[in-house]
């Protein structure tokens, strides 16, 4: 299990029900490195500003990743975390290697349209 604050996948079971029961879901599948830890930490960081997606983390050597490293859309990347993106339960896009805030969040507002929450918004 990786040390950060987001909620872990740590079953086929878990991932599965966490990509049919909810709309858009972000998966940061990596290590506790120092190409991975940015980005659960930016992940930490705006999970609050976008209620609307599923952020969560899964080990890159857990039993459970299979299920992202299987996956077309993450076969070449070469450096971790693998992040994917997920619509409806389909793969809506994928990164490989560090992102900053960004990054991270322009695909997020890319693929999943809605704003992020700000302080005029939320009240």
């Amino acid at each position: 299990m990786l040390n950060t604050n987001l909620k872990h996948i740590e079953s086929d079971e878990a991932f599965r029900a966490l990509l049919s029961e909810n709309e858009n879901v972000m998966v940061c599948c990596g290590r506790m490195g120092p190409m991975c830890i940015p980005v659960y930490d930016v992940m930490e960081k705006i999970e609050s500003k976008y209620p609307h997606v599923q952020l969560r983390d899964m080990a890159f050597d857990g039993p459970v990743s299979h299920l992202i490293r299987a996956l077309p859309e993450v076969r070449g990347f070469n450096s971790l975390p693998l992040t994917v993106y997920f619509k409806n339960g389909r793969v809506a896009g994928a990164t490989g290697g560090i992102q900053n805030k960004q990054q991270v969040t322009a695909m997020l507002d890319r693929l999943f349209a809605a704003q992020p929450m700000t302080a005029s918004t939320a009240m």
